[in-house]
């Protein structure tokens, strides 16, 4: 990918080594975190209006900060806690102020409307003692940056090539976290001890959300390496970004992003294959093949460097190799605390925010389950049950005549498999299931079709 600015374009080596140096200077220079999350919105809300966003300027802001986000939380570079999701909404409504919708986001609109009850009960039921602006932000942030991308993005018509650049823009940050990472933590064998989701190796964040975002870095490099690198200097970098963002993802022992990722890439290559020539599906065979030996290489480094303790990490034992009764990390009641506070209230729910300390009322637990199906039922009831429906059904539907954007179904899929282990507690499953709307007009033969 080259980006113009001034006239002049810049070469995607200049852009990876631009994102290199922003993770070595904020690691050094820690308060440069914030002047970062300040040019990026302020840098942004410029180009989009200079431009009136006439080539969908807004999507590549709202990408951008959707990468960057868990870079801005883990160097404490967000002025307000939901800084990039806030970003992302005000971005994506100034696009639309420009240039409007595509067409009416029925289904979506509906979505923020059934939202309504649920914040309505949660103001008049939440504890006194209870913040509850932030109890309610909390919670309905990100399914409102949900809302807010998808009506942006139904129906809006964009080439390949606009959609490969989003998927950049997106990738960008990655680089910076994994910089990041390996500058806090450069030994491995020194922080891991045993087998539980690690701080220390996820920049001193919560390796969840650190997982689910290099899963998805996984996606973006993978896809990029195996479509779009237009040179054998891009592949090279590509590579060799790929590998280090599969091995610091895998060293976070968290394991839902690094899995969804793997997922993600098997739906798009089952995909591709049976979308191309008979000749270049041996090109397909060779590519698994060889990503297959780099994985095996990945994966053996790192239990070298774990000491065997990721291969039990995955194999759901502790250090000792005895099997964890606990599949979910101790995540199941809690889910089934929610689904009965579902039964329980089964019209409006619980409440937006209530969710906690109805379960501290009546269990005794104060935990939060990460899962934002069972959240939804418990804190809206039934007006919830109809909004999963709608994000489930609504991009499938679309896509029967949506067949170019061959992301859909990864999309989808990355959305609800982040949803089950990381809620929407950053904007990726929010803004990444918007894409699976967009109407993709003209496609371009990736490079894997060339022969």
């Amino acid at each position: 990918m080259n980006s113009k600015s001034g006239g002049k374009q810049i070469s995607y080596l200049t852009l990876v080594l631009l994102h290199v140096l922003i993770g070595i200077a904020v690691f050094l220079l820690p308060f440069l975190s914030k002047i970062y999350a300040l040019l990026i919105l302020l840098v942004g809300f410029l180009i989009v209006i200079k431009t009136r966003n006439k080539n969908n300027e807004a999507l590549y802001v709202a990408a951008y900060l959707t990468g960057v986000e868990v870079f801005l939380r883990m160097t404490e570079g967000n002025f307000i806690e939901q800084y990039a999701k806030f970003g992302i909404i005000g971005i994506l409504l100034l696009g639309i102020l420009f240039e409007g919708i595509a067409k009416p986001a029925i289904p979506y609109v509906v979505f923020l409307v059934f939202l309504l009850p649920g914040i309505i009960l949660g103001v008049f039921t939440l504890n006194l003692d209870t913040d509850i602006r932030k109890a309610i932000t909390f919670n309905i942030i990100g399914p409102l940056t949900l809302a807010f991308s998808a009506i942006y993005c139904y129906g809006r018509r964009i080439s390949l090539k606009e959609m490969v650049d989003i998927l950049h823009s997106a990738s960008f940050p990655i680089i910076s976290i994994v910089v990041y990472l390996f500058l806090y933590t450069p030994s491995i064998k020194e922080v891991v001890t045993n087998t539980e989701s690690n701080f220390a190796t996820s920049g001193g964040y919560g390796p969840n959300q650190m997982s689910t975002i290099l899963g998805l870095g996984i996606f973006l490099f993978f896809t990029k390496l195996v479509l779009f690198s237009n040179s054998t200097k891009n592949k090279i970098i590509d590579v060799i970004l790929l590998i280090i963002i599969v091995f610091r993802g895998i060293v976070t022992f968290s394991r839902g992003g690094v899995i969804a990722g793997g997922i993600m890439i098997l739906i798009l290559m089952i995909i591709i294959f049976f979308n191309i020539r008979t000749k270049a599906k041996m090109t397909v065979f060779r590519f698994i093949f060889l990503m297959t030996l780099i994985l095996f290489g990945i994966w053996t480094y790192s239990s070298v460097q774990t000491g065997g303790l990721i291969d039990k990490r995955y194999a759901n034992q502790d250090a000792r190799g005895r099997i964890k009764a606990s599949k979910l990390t101790g995540r199941e009641k809690l889910i089934e605390s929610e689904f009965k506070m579902f039964m329980d209230n089964p019209i409006f729910g619980v409440g937006v925010g209530k969710n906690k300390e109805y379960r501290q009322e009546t269990t005794g637990i104060e935990a939060a389950s990460h899962n934002e199906i069972s959240r939804m039922l418990a804190e809206h009831g039934m007006f919830g049950f109809f909004d999963l429906l709608i994000l489930f059904f609504t991009p499938l539907l679309l896509a029967f005549n949506n067949r170019m954007n061959i992301f859909i179904l990864p999309f989808v899929i990355f959305w609800l498999l982040t949803i089950n282990h990381a809620a929407m507690r950053i904007a990726a499953p929010a803004f990444i299931y918007a894409l699976s709307l967009l109407k993709v007009y003209s496609i371009e033969k990736p490079v894997i079709h060339r022969e």
